[in-house]
């Protein structure tokens, strides 16, 4: 029977009271994502990973048996939203672990460690050169003396203030010119903007409207979109604003949504969500600081190979198979508009270069925004969020690697893990006498853990001897200690009338370990193929928002990071909007961000003949080789 006429049931969501009227039959997440009620879906509906719980109030159903329900859920009509088939009116609760928080994307506001590009001006790192620009002329008018073409007049006059040997303008523009240039009385302001070596005529207006130039940058992550809307003559960021990715719904990693894509021939529908996300950032900025869109003349976008190829609608299929390329890694500047951007409909859109499938452009931002490039001594880049990227090198060499070590810390493959919002643990302490401190986000009853909560989780069994160095539950006596439909497994928060109990099993513990022992391998791999040793690094970078709140030492103490002085540890942010920014601001920061892509070294670690021998050794906690976390005592390290 076609959709169409097919009986049509309302689903009611709560507490939201959403509502949305679906055919019989519908998938329930697909009903959620269509009321836009998130729901956290980490296999992308495929029905494995068991994120997608939802509590079936009153109405008729079809579900098909998981082992991922326990008998309990399943008699309090608990079902997998993924694999439940609407058969009547339907009322859902969505439990309070899918709520996201906003307040917990990192956003920069405050822009002060890197993404401050007057600052580097005043260093003379960048001349303050932005890739569009507006240029204030005043013009003699043509006499019967003086007869220079009003197009070769406006040339001349621009090339007085900028260096600009090659210049284009737009037939269009071209059309209006003489009536414009007339009726201004040849007093007029030119937008121009960077097409490579070329400078574009993008707008001219009557009268001086250089005050009134701004952009957009933007760092297009996986989980959060954030933006910065900036004033470029004078060189500042005047207010930052940040959202979830859209396109979660569709999977909480990208490969999940190349793969929901290809099924689902959903290209499209992934470009206008990433779009969609982009263009509400830039409307809530423009409004709140009343700024026209014609006044906004470029943006430029920073994130993972994946997502620039959802906004560019490139196709990103090889990015998931062998062997493994990108569609373009370096893309030359368009207009936003092309691609459903609402910006000056002639505004420009910049997208930073990529070094590979799985090193992407934020990637590269980072390295320019913490000026690793410029250094003698070695640095070390980590930037640890859906995967685990990390760079290493100078101003003389740079290579880089990616390892899929963040989806276990951002609730993947973990029973009671969860992204950053209400009620998920973000710091846990187990102190001598057996008790728990925890702090959760916006100080709510604990729902869940999110990746801060499951490190310092890790950590705190390994160094309280709960655990041993493989990682399994010790039989000691621990009244925590439990059996569940898993195994063995450690309570972290009891139940009660109102909320669920919530656990670490030893499926959890095992998943967390391979996570961390990914970053750590393809630090090690890099380290090896450069000999480079701890004892070699002057810094060590944490980048993301994940980075911004794990605790280092915890880090440390289950090998994840390298053994070095804390003090050569540090945090620096969201490194992927501080280099979009740097760049809008900067055409020599342009040119330096190709620079470092092209010339940065990229091991593919699954072809690469030492990552699994690294891997398999740093799947002990924290390692091995012992001799290489020499701060974590013999005490931890007892077996």
């Amino acid at each position: 029977m076609e959709e169409s006429k097919k009986k049509q049931y309302t689903i009611r969501f709560e507490p939201s009271g959403l509502k949305i009227k679906v055919p019989s039959g519908a998938v329930l997440l697909e009903a959620a994502h269509k009321a836009g009620i998130y729901l956290s879906s980490i296999c992308g509906g495929d029905g494995y990973c068991g994120k997608c719980k939802v509590i079936i109030d009153a109405g008729q159903f079809q579900s098909k048996p998981t082992a991922l329900l326990t008998p309990d859920e399943v008699r309090e009509n608990v079902v997998l939203s993924c694999q439940a088939k609407v058969l009547s009116d339907m009322t859902i609760t969505v439990p309070k672990s899918h709520t996201l928080e906003t307040s917990q994307i990192l956003m920069d506001s405050d822009a002060h460690r890197f993404s401050e590009l007057p600052s580097k001006v005043r260093e003379g790192i960048f001349e303050h050169d932005p890739l569009v620009r507006k240029i204030y002329l005043e013009m003699s008018p043509p006499t019967v003396h003086e007869h220079t073409a009003d197009h070769e007049r406006l040339y001349l006059a621009i090339r007085e203030q900028i260096d600009a040997p090659i210049m284009q303008t737009g037939f269009r523009l071209l059309q209006k010119l003489s009536r414009l240039l007339q009726s201004s009385d040849y007093k007029v302001t030119v937008t121009v903007g960077r097409r490579g070596e070329t400078t574009e005529v993008i707008q001219i207006e009557p009268g001086n409207r250089c005050e009134k130039n701004f952009a957009v940058a933007v760092d297009l992550g996986t989980t959060t979109v954030v933006a910065h809307l900036v004033d470029l003559t004078k060189a500042i960021t005047i207010d930052t604003e940040a959202t979830y990715n859209s396109q979660i719904n569709f999977g909480e990693d990208y490969i999940r949504r190349i793969i929901y894509a290809e099924e689902h021939d959903a290209f499209d529908e992934m470009q206008n969500r990433i779009v969609n996300d982009v263009n509400n950032l830039i409307v809530t900025l423009a409004t709140r600081q009343k700024v026209d869109l014609q006044d906004l003349n470029a943006i430029v976008c920073a994130g993972n190979t994946a997502m620039i190829h959802f906004l560019l609608n490139l196709d990103p299929t090889r990015i998931r198979r062998e062997p493994y390329i990108a569609s373009a890694g370096f893309v030359p500047p368009i207009r936003a508009a092309e691609v459903g951007i609402q910006i000056n409909k002639r505004g420009l859109l910049y997208c930073l270069p990529g070094v590979a499938a799985y090193i992407g452009s934020d990637i590269v931002a980072g390295v320019l925004a913490t000026r690793i490039f410029t250094q003698k001594g070695i640095s070390l880049f980590i930037d640890i969020g859906t995967n685990g990227e990390v760079v290493l090198g100078n101003k003389e060499w740079l290579t880089c690697a990616s390892s899929s070590a963040g989806p276990a810390f951002e609730g993947s493959g973990v029973k009671h893990g969860m992204r950053a919002g209400a009620g998920a643990i973000e710091k846990l302490t187990i102190l001598d006498d057996g008790s728990i401190e925890l702090k959760t986000i916006g100080e709510k009853h604990p729902v869940g853990i999110c990746g801060s909560g499951l490190l310092d989780t890790l950590a705190e069994l390994f160094t309280k001897g709960i655990i041993d160095r493989t990682g399994r539950l010790k039989d000691n006596g621990q009244p925590r200690l439990t059996e569940g439909n898993e195994g063995r497994q450690f309570q972290i928060s009891a139940a009660d009338n109102e909320h669920h109990e919530i656990v670490i099993t030893q499926p959890d513990i095992d998943n967390l370990i391979r996570s961390k022992a990914g970053v750590f391998a393809s630090i090690k791999v890099l380290m090896e193929a450069t000999q480079t040793k701890a004892e070699d690094l002057d810094a060590v970078y944490l980048a993301g928002g994940f980075g911004n709140f794990l605790n280092i030492q915890q880090a440390v103490n289950i090998g994840m990071l390298p053994d070095v002085q804390l003090e050569k540890m540090r945090f620096v942010g969201n490194t992927s909007i501080a280099g979009a920014k740097t760049v809008l601001l900067s055409r020599k920061a342009l040119e330096t961000a190709e620079k470092i892509a092209e010339g940065m070294t990229y091991f593919d670690l699954m072809s690469h003949p030492s990552y699994m021998d690294e891997f398999t050794r740093a799947n002990f906690l924290p390692h091995t080789d012992l001799s290489l976390f020499p701060s974590v005592s013999a005490v931890k390290c007892e077996m």
